[in-house]
Protein backbone atom coordinates (compact mmCIF):
# COMPACT_ATOMS: atom_id res chain seq x y z
CA UNK A 1 0.00 0.00 0.00
CA UNK A 2 1.04 3.42 -1.18
CA UNK A 3 1.86 6.15 2.10
CA UNK A 4 2.54 9.70 1.75
CA UNK A 5 6.35 10.55 1.38
CA UNK A 6 6.85 6.85 -0.76
CA UNK A 7 8.85 7.40 -3.48
CA UNK A 8 9.31 4.71 -6.68
CA UNK A 9 11.66 4.26 -9.19
CA UNK A 10 11.02 3.38 -12.89
CA UNK A 11 14.47 3.00 -14.74
CA UNK A 12 13.11 1.97 -17.87
CA UNK A 13 10.79 5.08 -18.77
CA UNK A 14 12.71 7.73 -16.60
CA UNK A 15 10.35 8.45 -14.19
CA UNK A 16 10.67 8.83 -10.20
CA UNK A 17 7.26 9.40 -8.30
CA UNK A 18 6.63 10.67 -4.79
CA UNK A 19 3.47 10.50 -3.73
CA UNK A 20 2.13 13.60 -1.43
CA UNK A 21 -1.05 12.95 -0.92
CA UNK A 22 -2.64 9.45 -1.44
CA UNK A 23 -6.11 7.80 -2.10
CA UNK A 24 -6.42 6.85 1.47
CA UNK A 25 -5.91 10.43 2.65
CA UNK A 26 -8.18 12.30 0.73
CA UNK A 27 -10.76 9.40 0.95
CA UNK A 28 -10.21 8.86 -2.90
CA UNK A 29 -10.99 12.01 -4.01
CA UNK A 30 -7.26 12.10 -5.72
CA UNK A 31 -3.69 11.48 -5.18
CA UNK A 32 -0.75 14.01 -5.66
CA UNK A 33 2.29 12.89 -6.74
CA UNK A 34 5.42 14.72 -7.52
CA UNK A 35 7.17 13.69 -11.36
CA UNK A 36 10.79 13.75 -12.35
CA UNK A 37 11.19 12.51 -15.81
CA UNK A 38 14.74 11.87 -16.68
CA UNK A 39 16.75 13.15 -20.13
CA UNK A 40 14.57 10.78 -22.89
CA UNK A 41 11.98 9.60 -20.48
CA UNK A 42 8.27 9.46 -19.91
CA UNK A 43 5.47 7.77 -19.62
CA UNK A 44 5.61 4.76 -22.45
CA UNK A 45 2.17 5.43 -24.33
CA UNK A 46 -0.44 7.65 -25.45
CA UNK A 47 -3.62 6.74 -23.03
CA UNK A 48 -6.91 7.83 -21.60
CA UNK A 49 -8.52 7.69 -18.38
CA UNK A 50 -12.71 7.60 -19.02
CA UNK A 51 -13.65 9.18 -15.76
CA UNK A 52 -10.35 11.05 -14.11
CA UNK A 53 -9.21 13.91 -14.72
CA UNK A 54 -5.04 15.05 -14.44
CA UNK A 55 -3.62 18.12 -13.86
CA UNK A 56 0.35 19.09 -14.39
CA UNK A 57 1.83 21.89 -13.20
CA UNK A 58 5.63 21.81 -14.34
CA UNK A 59 8.38 22.75 -11.53
CA UNK A 60 11.29 22.36 -13.24
CA UNK A 61 12.51 21.73 -16.77
CA UNK A 62 10.60 21.54 -19.66
CA UNK A 63 7.89 18.86 -19.82
CA UNK A 64 6.41 17.70 -23.50
CA UNK A 65 3.22 16.49 -23.81
CA UNK A 66 0.65 15.16 -26.62
CA UNK A 67 -3.08 16.39 -25.49
CA UNK A 68 -5.31 15.11 -28.34
CA UNK A 69 -3.61 16.20 -31.14
CA UNK A 70 -1.23 19.30 -29.90
CA UNK A 71 2.02 18.83 -28.96
CA UNK A 72 2.99 20.97 -26.14
CA UNK A 73 5.98 22.30 -24.04
CA UNK A 74 5.39 22.98 -20.19
CA UNK A 75 7.48 25.23 -18.54
CA UNK A 76 7.90 25.93 -15.01
CA UNK A 77 4.20 27.67 -13.67
CA UNK A 78 2.26 26.09 -16.45
CA UNK A 79 -0.62 24.32 -15.49
CA UNK A 80 -2.24 21.66 -17.60
CA UNK A 81 -5.52 20.19 -17.59
CA UNK A 82 -6.61 16.80 -18.79
CA UNK A 83 -10.05 15.93 -18.70
CA UNK A 84 -11.31 12.41 -19.09
CA UNK A 85 -11.65 10.80 -21.62
CA UNK A 86 -8.78 13.27 -23.51
CA UNK A 87 -5.64 11.19 -25.15
CA UNK A 88 -2.23 11.79 -23.46
CA UNK A 89 1.39 11.37 -23.25
CA UNK A 90 4.05 13.29 -21.66
CA UNK A 91 7.83 12.70 -22.03
CA UNK A 92 10.95 15.12 -21.59
CA UNK A 93 12.95 15.36 -24.75
CA UNK A 94 15.92 17.82 -23.50
CA UNK A 95 18.64 17.13 -21.87
CA UNK A 96 17.86 17.88 -17.96
CA UNK A 97 15.30 16.62 -15.84
CA UNK A 98 11.96 17.43 -16.03
CA UNK A 99 9.65 18.10 -12.72
CA UNK A 100 5.72 18.28 -12.13
CA UNK A 101 3.19 17.73 -10.05
CA UNK A 102 -0.30 15.76 -10.75
CA UNK A 103 -3.48 15.40 -9.08
CA UNK A 104 -5.28 12.54 -10.08
CA UNK A 105 -8.97 12.65 -9.45
CA UNK A 106 -10.64 10.99 -8.75
CA UNK A 107 -7.58 8.64 -7.52
CA UNK A 108 -9.47 5.10 -8.23
CA UNK A 109 -7.07 2.09 -8.58
CA UNK A 110 -4.43 4.54 -9.85
CA UNK A 111 -1.23 4.04 -7.13
CA UNK A 112 -2.24 0.45 -7.19
CA UNK A 113 -1.55 0.30 -11.01
CA UNK A 114 2.04 2.94 -10.49
CA UNK A 115 3.02 -0.10 -8.14
CA UNK A 116 2.52 -2.35 -10.23
CA UNK A 117 4.46 -1.01 -13.21
CA UNK A 118 7.40 0.18 -11.15
CA UNK A 119 7.71 -3.32 -9.36
CA UNK A 120 7.88 -4.67 -12.88
CA UNK A 121 10.46 -2.10 -14.05
CA UNK A 122 12.45 -3.37 -10.73
CA UNK A 123 12.47 -6.86 -11.35
CA UNK A 124 13.65 -6.50 -14.73
CA UNK A 125 10.35 -7.51 -16.43
CA UNK A 126 9.08 -4.78 -18.47
CA UNK A 127 11.20 -4.11 -22.70
CA UNK A 128 13.08 -1.24 -23.76
CA UNK A 129 9.76 1.15 -24.26
CA UNK A 130 8.62 0.43 -20.87
CA UNK A 131 5.71 -2.51 -21.39
CA UNK A 132 5.68 -5.95 -19.68
CA UNK A 133 5.15 -9.17 -21.61
CA UNK A 134 1.64 -9.33 -23.41
CA UNK A 135 0.28 -11.66 -20.70
CA UNK A 136 1.05 -9.98 -18.06
CA UNK A 137 0.02 -6.31 -19.77
CA UNK A 138 -3.14 -7.96 -20.23
CA UNK A 139 -3.91 -9.23 -16.90
CA UNK A 140 -2.88 -5.99 -15.22
CA UNK A 141 -4.75 -3.36 -18.06
CA UNK A 142 -8.06 -5.30 -17.81
CA UNK A 143 -7.68 -5.21 -14.40
CA UNK A 144 -6.95 -1.18 -14.58
CA UNK A 145 -9.87 -1.28 -17.36
CA UNK A 146 -11.69 1.26 -15.46
CA UNK A 147 -9.25 3.71 -15.13
CA UNK A 148 -6.72 3.50 -17.79
CA UNK A 149 -7.26 2.56 -21.75
CA UNK A 150 -5.30 2.67 -24.55
CA UNK A 151 -7.05 5.05 -27.12
CA UNK A 152 -8.61 4.58 -30.61
CA UNK A 153 -9.67 1.45 -30.10
CA UNK A 154 -13.48 0.93 -29.67
CA UNK A 155 -13.87 0.28 -25.00
CA UNK A 156 -15.58 -2.84 -26.24
CA UNK A 157 -13.08 -4.23 -28.46
CA UNK A 158 -10.14 -3.82 -25.89
CA UNK A 159 -12.22 -4.88 -23.04
CA UNK A 160 -13.16 -8.20 -25.25
CA UNK A 161 -9.44 -8.70 -26.34
CA UNK A 162 -8.50 -8.22 -22.38
CA UNK A 163 -10.59 -9.86 -20.66
CA UNK A 164 -9.83 -13.20 -22.72
CA UNK A 165 -5.98 -12.31 -22.34
CA UNK A 166 -6.69 -11.37 -18.57
CA UNK A 167 -8.13 -15.57 -18.33
CA UNK A 168 -5.11 -17.14 -20.18
CA UNK A 169 -2.42 -14.66 -18.07
CA UNK A 170 -4.70 -16.16 -14.92
CA UNK A 171 -3.84 -19.86 -16.03
CA UNK A 172 -0.24 -19.29 -15.78
CA UNK A 173 0.18 -17.05 -12.53
CA UNK A 174 -0.27 -13.41 -13.78
CA UNK A 175 -3.08 -11.40 -11.67
CA UNK A 176 -4.08 -7.54 -12.05
CA UNK A 177 -1.59 -6.14 -9.94
CA UNK A 178 2.70 -7.06 -9.48
CA UNK A 179 4.13 -7.20 -5.98
CA UNK A 180 8.14 -6.79 -6.62
CA UNK A 181 9.67 -10.01 -6.36
CA UNK A 182 13.30 -8.08 -5.02
CA UNK A 183 14.55 -8.30 -1.51
CA UNK A 184 12.79 -5.38 0.49
CA UNK A 185 16.02 -3.50 2.47
CA UNK A 186 15.57 -4.01 6.26
CA UNK A 187 13.85 -1.33 8.64
CA UNK A 188 16.08 -0.21 10.94
CA UNK A 189 15.21 1.29 14.30
CA UNK A 190 16.19 4.60 14.98
CA UNK A 191 18.27 4.67 18.02
CA UNK A 192 17.21 7.12 20.60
Amino acid sequence: MIHAGDTLTNDVTGETITFVETAAETGGAYTLIEVVVAPGGGVPMAHVHPIQSETFEVLAGRLSMRVGRDKIDAEPGDVLTVAPGQVHKFWNETAYPAAFRCTVAPALGFERFIESMFALAADGKLNKRGMPNPLQLAAIANGAFDDTRAPYIPAWMQKLGLSAGATFAKALGYGPTYESRQPQPELVPATA
